[in-house]
């Protein structure tokens, strides 16, 4: 196909015929949102369709949408602890899914508190890497000439555990990382890392992060585009620099490895790149010696086009710190994944991160959409919720998202709250509100997510007079006082350590928060008396740092750790309570007024 044919499409052309091919799949993927999603259906349902789970429902050989809706029910993963547990144990009947349950994939360490298990088979791989296949075509649209230089990007496996019948059980990258579609991936000149295999696939997290920020160090000149993860990752990554910086410039002056990377491995690999430069040795040293870090990420990688990692969702809260570490450099989302499925990608990768949305693609499986007013009703089999089809979504509206899956799972609520912005062709467009959960509650208030991280928006705003944001927080419904009351831990990051934030103003930070909470909370300080005032705990630098250490050390995984926003296991509050430099409370009672009565 010739690369000028895909030139009319509404994605705009591409750099090459390989991209073009991409982009001309999911111009017909997205076409036909509707058919594409029948055919998943369908081809779901047979293939599955003798296993001991949908025989229970008696679909009888129907792989039709209406039967379909009709006979199977909505489940959380607690519906399915028993049958994910026989899995787990060595039952290798066709349970949930007639293809063999090749692993499990681990959800974040930090969802829920409980590291629950997805299972998977091995065809899910090469879903997975279709959608990966997907990204550069479409960055490339946006951003030329990435066929000219190399990504820096921190990615990090995690020890894998077994279950007791024998199954690996792993968080999704590492499996990824660890598979042949990922380690023997065919050269691709818009997509080459500066990170050694055998750097990323080192188990060590330090020894990991040493090579691959030593290897990006040495090419700062080729990086085009610097990413992890989640933002929080790269932002670990700039933290170990400011650590390391002085034991990173002498191997570079002198062409030796520090002795604590340990991994034969990443020695070998990393002895490729060693040389002695004593010149980049000392440019390094002096960008990293000054006590101001503003840009640093453009003033050692003075190429960088633009930060590639997720900052959506809780993640938005890490945009003030991205800002300031690259000088405002663009901040691409390029797509929406969990461990339970692949969902999508975003077609326009540099919209502002307030303005992402992701395009479902119809041919990952089965989407269905629980409206957000049902999200909170009891669902059961007497009274079976109205779930709305992936083409039939409305613009404006609010969904909980449902899959079906062809390694087994069936409507399957995967707790994500997204709000449909547009379509592209027949499929629609989501923007990511928020992960379904109430993080904070006293009494009759209910706080979530999304709520708490406007309430710190708008009090990090107080900081601004002083030339200070917040790094990192978390909360905590503290219900020991009486009445309980909200304590918010932050970490702060000053830019002026003669100019740090008062008393007073600390103070004000934590009525502005309460005055961004809803009217029941508030009803509940003014009028109830029920919540007491809030109180902001800001904590030592590095706090968080040690917070992500502590979890990693249970298990967690480095890259899809992201920072609890409420905790309350006890280990953790007693981290960071003795890591408390000051406390504030609220100096007066938020506004609030009884609404009128009708």
């Amino acid at each position: 196909m010739a690369v000028d044919s895909i030139v009319s499409s509404p994605l705009g052309p591409a750099a090459c015929e390989k991209d073009a091919k991409a982009l001309q799949f999911i111009e017909e993927m997205t076409r036909n949102a509707d058919s594409v999603q029948e055919r998943v259906l369908a081809e779901i349902l047979s293939r599955n369709g003798e296993t001991e789970y949908l025989k229970r429902f008696k679909l009888d050989g129907s792989t039709d949408r209406e039967t379909f809706k009709s006979k199977i029910p909505v489940i959380k993963y607690e519906d399915l602890q028993p049958e994910i547990q026989r899995i787990a144990n060595g039952d290798r009947s066709a349970i949930l899914s007639a293809h063999p349950i090749s692993e499990f994939l681990t959800s974040s360490g930090t969802s829920a508190g409980e590291r629950k298990l997805m299972p998977t088979i091995q065809e899910e791989l090469d879903r997975r890497q279709m959608l990966y296949s997907l990204l550069m075509p479409v960055m490339n649209l946006y951003v030329p000439g990435l066929d000219k230089g190399k990504g820096l990007y921190f990615l990090f496996v995690k020890s894998e555990t077994k279950t007791p019948g024998g199954l690996l059980a792993r968080p999704v990258l590492t499996s990824y990382y660890k598979s042949e579609h990922f380690k023997t991936r065919p050269y691709d000149p818009y997509n080459v890392y500066t990170s050694p295999n055998e750097a990323i696939l080192c188990p060590d997290s330090f020894q990991s992060m040493y090579a691959q920020m030593l290897c990006g160090l040495y090419e700062r000149k080729q990086v085009l585009r610097l990413g992890a993860v989640f933002a929080s990752g790269l932002l670990r990554a700039i933290r170990f620099l400011q650590l390391n910086w002085h034991q990173l410039t002498h191997d570079i002056r002198t062409g030796t490895l520090s002795p604590k990377i340990t991994d034969p491995s990443v020695r070998n690999c990393v002895g490729h790149v060693l040389k002695p430069d004593p010149e980049l040795a000392d440019f390094i040293a002096g960008e990293c010696s000054r006590e101001n870090w503003d840009g640093i990420i453009t003033k050692i990688w003075p190429n960088t086009k633009y930060l590639d990692v997720i900052v959506t969702g809780a993640m938005a809260q890490y945009i003030p710190t991205l800002d300031y570490y690259s000088g405002g450099l663009p901040l691409a989302c390029t797509m929406y994944a969990s461990s339970e499925c692949y969902f999508g990608l975003n077609l326009n990768p540099m919209s502002k991160p307030s303005e992402v949305s992701y395009t479902i693609m119809p041919n990952m499986a089965y989407f269905e959409f629980l409206p957000h007013e049902q999200c909170s009703a009891q669902l059961s089999r007497d009274s079976p919720p109205r779930l709305v089809d992936l083409a039939d979504v409305e613009v404006g509206k609010e969904y909980e998202l449902v899959i079906t899956t062809y390694a087994g799972l069936h409507r399957y609520r995967v707790g994500d709250i997204l709000r449909v912005t547009g379509f592209h062709n027949s499929a629609p467009q989501f923007h990511f509100v928020r992960r379904k959960n109430v993080l904070l509650s006293i009494d009759s208030d209910k706080t979530d997510e999304a709520e708490l991280q406007k309430a710190v928006d708008n009090a990090s705003k107080l900081l601004r007079e002083v030339n200070t944001s917040v790094v990192e927080y978390t909360s905590f419904a503290d219900t020991k006082t009486i009445p309980g009351h909200y304590v918010i831990y932050w970490e702060l990051l000053g830019k002026d350590s003669a100019n740090a934030p008062s008393t007073d103003l600390l103070g004000q930070c934590c009525l502005a928060m309460e005055n961004s909470l809803n009217s029941v909370y508030r009803q509940g300080r003014v009028a109830d008396n029920s919540i007491g005032p809030l109180e902001i705990r800001v904590v030592k630098s590095g706090t968080f740092e040690e917070l992500m250490d502590y979890a990693i050390s249970r298990g967690a995984s480095i890259n899809q750790y992201k920072v609890p926003r409420c905790v309350n296991f006890t280990p953790i509050m007693e981290l960071l309570d003795s890591r408390v430099v000051s406390a504030h409370f609220s100096p007066a009672l938020p506004h609030w007024t009884p609404e009128r009565r009708r």
